[in-house]
């Protein structure tokens, strides 16, 4: 663990440190800019291998059912980016694909990812098509060998691309594994934090941006996007206003597991999602430098115009509903957006737009049958009703119409104390944030100087 720093960058070939400009600032710009890729270098390499440009599917059915339930004249159109489409089923490929890229340019023989998600089987698909060597390391069980059907599906499907998956029961072994792994095998580290990642998911904003432009004549009112540990908000933000599309709203949706600890053996089990989830959402959004490299590039704070929860029972009843009026067997994290939009577009007009911005892949595993059977061994209790009944861990509570799905603010302000909060408990030694620290806290929570300020008189008031 002590190596840490000398491992991530001979993984990644980035100095970070040449990129700090304060106590806690960096340049996150220059960071971004220094890997030499614009949005049309990417998009053209994703292109060779098939990622990207995937189609944007209006939901007419769904949007009639949400003007049944909606004030006369309200209702938006919906639509969805249809991102199961890539080569190994999600949106993840776009993120794996650039990352790829870079190993093989740089010689490496072989790429590694910490994941239990889409993730290790877009890199080991991406790692495929390019020739190199893979290994995905995972937390896949608890202590008692209990693996989630959702998790095994996702190591199914890193196999099936050739990969080698290194599972892992739940709790810190994983970091130290993944460190462990990198410095054995001098792979790269394709992780999910890298400039490169972030960069890849750019271009899912831009094609959406375009590609509403082109069906419905404009850009997007709202874009909402299921948000764990960030990247997914910040490259689609990001895409969005490369493409000119600054006024679309950008709106982070996760699924309410308040009360469950991810590194907790007994919770690991109890909590039905494996992303998407605010498990994952809030530390990331409060604190984005607890990835495994040293400066996250996934910095979601910078870009959300709202963050919004929904409950576990909400997405579940989503995914049946999206397949069954409109064909579409997809999910389930990326319907955790699309539980947020039904409920979202009823405070909209009906000429307006909203898109949710991935669909994800489904398999047996995946499917919530698979889930809730499993949410049941583990003595939850799943019934039909008001979602707002859901308790993580202890019920599921599946709506029994679509009138009752909703979402639950996520107050920005008390997330952007707490970002402030950990920047102050980050500094190093008896160091004081400088007025650089203090504009890139205002450009990190998307506030301003004073407001910055405010907050930390306050804090200190307060200790």
């Amino acid at each position: 663990m002590a190596q840490r720093p000398e491992i991530m960058r001979a993984s990644i070939g980035i100095d970070y440190s040449r990129y700090a400009t304060g106590a806690i600032a960096f340049d996150y710009e220059r960071l971004l800019d220094d890997t030499g890729y614009d949005i049309g270098a990417v998009r053209e390499i994703q292109s060779r291998t098939a990622v990207g440009n995937t189609p944007l599917i209006e939901l007419k059915n769904i949007t009639q059912l949400i003007r049944t339930v909606s004030s006369p004249g309200y209702g938006a159109r919906i639509f969805v980016k249809d991102e199961a489409a890539n080569p190994s089923g999600s949106f993840k490929d776009r993120r794996a694909s650039l990352s790829v890229h870079e190993a093989k340019r740089r010689g490496y023989r072989g790429v590694v990812a910490a994941t239990s998600g889409n993730y290790g089987a877009a890199v080991a698909s991406q790692a495929a098509k390019a020739g190199l060597q893979c290994i995905v390391v995972q937390e896949a069980f608890d202590s008692k060998g209990i693996a989630q059907p959702e998790i095994a599906e996702k190591t199914r499907a890193c196999e099936a691309y050739g990969a080698e998956v290194i599972r892992l029961s739940v709790g810190p072994e994983l970091f130290y594994v993944f460190l462990l792994t990198l410095k054995q095998t001098g792979y790269f580290n394709a992780s999910l934090y890298s400039p490169y990642s972030i960069l890849g998911i750019e271009t899912l904003g831009y094609e959406l941006a375009y590609q509403t432009q082109q069906l419905a004549g404009r850009f997007p009112d709202v874009v909402i996007a299921t948000h764990a540990g960030g990247g997914n908000v910040t490259g689609t933000a990001r895409g969005l206003r490369k493409a000119g599309a600054t006024e679309s709203q950008v709106i982070a949706a996760s699924v309410d597991l308040t009360g469950l600890h991810m590194a907790s053996d007994h919770d690991f089990n109890r909590k039905s999602f494996t992303t998407g989830h605010t498990g994952f959402a809030m530390p990331f959004t409060t604190w984005p430098d607890r990835a495994d490299v040293p400066r996250n590039a996934a910095r979601a704070l910078r870009y959300m115009g709202r963050f919004v929860t929904v409950t576990q029972g909400e997405v579940f009843y989503i995914t049946q509903l999206l397949a069954e009026l409109e064909g579409l067997q997809r999910g389930p994290a990326g319907n955790t957006s699309l539980a947020a939009a039904f409920a979202i577009a009823q405070e909209l007009g009906e000429e307006q737009i909203v898109v949710v911005q991935e669909t994800e892949y489904t398999g047996a595993g995946k499917h919530p049958i698979a889930q809730l059977n499993l949410a049941k061994q583990m003595g939850i209790e799943v019934t039909r009703g008001d979602p707002r009944n859901n308790r993580p861990g202890v019920k599921i509570v599946i709506p029994e119409n679509p009138a009752q799905l909703h979402v639950t603010e996520v107050n920005l302000n008390q997330v952007r104390h707490s970002y402030i909060q950990h920047a102050i408990k980050a500094l190093p030694g008896e160091q004081i944030l400088s007025e650089t620290d203090i504009e890139f806290l205002a450009v990190e929570t998307r506030t301003n100087n004073n407001y910055v300020e405010n907050v930390i008189h306050e804090i200190h008031r307060k200790s």
